[in-house]
């Protein structure tokens, strides 16, 4: 497996997770929260599909997603559903500035560091909801 391959598996499997932790957010959110958490989940979902193709297109077969994922906390209401999509776009920033910073070819670093924005912003819009001051940080995606 190349650098490039590498560092794209690791991130669709940070997609996987994130797009069954939409799936659980959507069942706790807050009903004003219904469109932000739509149009990530969309993201995700998005972003998953276009990296299934980028692997498939390197000639790697794109890793299938597990099964099941397990939320690092129990998610019972609006405020916990925040904070799961808040650790989602956390880990998918992570993910996304290891492509940055391990792959080797132009189109791959520019499909991180589109992914890296995306996630920090969508970071960003939860942290707020969250009312955490500032939203964001200096440099995302490093933990």
């Amino acid at each position: 497996m190349t650098p490039d391959q590498e560092a794209l598996s690791t991130a669709l499997d940070a997609e996987y997770a994130a797009v069954y932790a939409y799936g659980v957010i959507a069942a706790y959110a807050a009903d004003e929260r219904y469109t932000v958490f739509a149009e990530h989940a969309a993201a995700h979902r998005a972003r998953r599909d276009a990296t299934v193709d980028a692997l498939a297109a390197s000639g790697l077969t794109p890793p299938a997603p597990s099964a099941a994922y397990t939320a690092p906390f129990p998610v019972t209401d609006p405020v916990a559903a925040a904070r799961l999509a808040v650790t989602v776009e956390t880990d998918s920033a992570v993910a996304w500035r290891s492509v940055v910073e391990k792959g080797t070819t132009p189109e791959v670093r520019t499909t991180g560091v589109e992914a890296l924005t995306e996630a920090t912003l969508r970071l960003a819009a939860w942290q707020s909801i969250l009312g955490a001051e500032p939203p964001t940080v200096a440099f995302p995606g490093t933990v």
